[in-house]
């Protein structure tokens, strides 16, 4: 049984997710098939957990692995290129990450010729039907694309795609004020318009859409600069008072956000030395219970308790590279 069949019984009963939790992963699913490869890659997006308590079932239900977090709150903060930083503001937090990142140098665009090359590690709490936990699907985390994947962007269905280049591109021109920074980022990256793909309030799109962007790679330190300050003004926006651990086990600052009219919260990390972007992770806000039927099977309750980790995805490598396979 391939890993596509696998992922579609373990979903069977559960609703279809709307536009806005699934555009990344369509995004890298186009990647894959832009460049020909069989897609061995579990990248269906781990960000379906904000649909809801199903597509979070779903999620859980796929990696098998739960993390935990850093034991106890970092009263002195982490030891960062800004000097001692105390996780107890967001807007403390991500401005000094931008006072770090402004005084580094940029490096050249990469060429048109050029790949991009990224390793991830994924991870996902284990979820339970029938008090059996539920199969496994590996993926590839080594990945190889095109730094102008204009095939992908030209053949893609998905009108959320973005190449690495238009990405690095719109960045390099987002303003200085937060506010339109925000604005021009909801714009490269749509919500939804239709009663499938409902539209997201508007602070909820700012922080899916600045996360997106401040994944990318290459973003020129200057540019991730603006985007961390205009982070720091999106209403709801925390910081974890304490590092926490993400996939790859490493500390990490959190900045996070309920999600809206859900019990999870979206978190971006960062590395708590140099500010670059490690990963994000979807985790339970609150304690809460979800049962599913889809008229066909009985009833399944699941139960998730605030604090686990529905799923956490760490970059733990990134580089430009001039062919494809090539590591540096």
């Amino acid at each position: 049984m391939d890993e596509m069949t696998q992922l579609r019984e373990f979903r069977a009963d559960a609703p279809v997710p709307g536009r806005q939790a699934l555009a990344p992963g369509r995004q890298r699913l186009t990647e894959a098939a832009a460049s020909g490869r069989r897609v061995r890659r579990l990248r269906a997006d781990w960000r379906v957990a904000a649909a809801g308590a199903a597509a979070a079932i779903t999620v859980a239900a796929v990696l098998g692995t739960q993390l935990g977090d850093a034991a106890g709150p970092a009263r002195s903060g982490p030891a960062s290129a800004a000097g001692t930083l105390r996780l107890d503001s967001p807007a403390e937090v991500l401005n000094r990450a931008a006072d770090a990142l402004e005084k580094q140098p940029a490096g050249p665009e990469p060429r048109d010729d050029q790949w991009i090359y990224t390793r991830t590690v994924q991870s996902a709490s284990q979820a339970y039907r029938n008090n059996s936990p539920r199969g496994t699907v590996t993926y590839d985390p080594d990945s190889w694309v095109p730094y102008d994947n204009s095939a992908a962007a030209r053949n893609g269905k998905d009108s959320d795609y973005r190449t690495a280049r238009q990405v690095y591109r719109a960045a390099n021109t987002l303003p200085d004020d937060p506010a339109r920074v925000l604005a021009q980022i909801r714009s490269f990256y749509p919500t939804g318009d239709t009663a499938e793909s409902a539209p997201e309030g508007e602070a909820q799109h700012s922080f899916r859409a600045i996360g997106l962007m401040a994944e990318a790679y290459p973003v020129a330190p200057a540019a991730l600069a603006r985007i961390y300050r205009a982070m720091a003004t999106i209403p709801g926006v925390r910081v974890t008072d304490h590092l926490v651990k993400d996939a790859a086990g490493r500390e990490a600052i959190a900045i996070t956000r309920k999600e809206d009219g859900g019990h999870e919260q979206r978190e971006i990390l960062l590395d708590p030395h140099d500010f670059s972007y490690a990963g994000m992770r979807f985790v339970v806000a609150e304690d809460y219970a979800s049962t599913l039927s889809d008229g066909k099977v009985e009833r399944q309750t699941f139960t998730f308790k605030a604090g686990q980790i529905l799923n956490s995805e760490a970059r733990i490598e990134a580089a430009v590279v001039d062919a494809k396979g090539e590591k540096p």
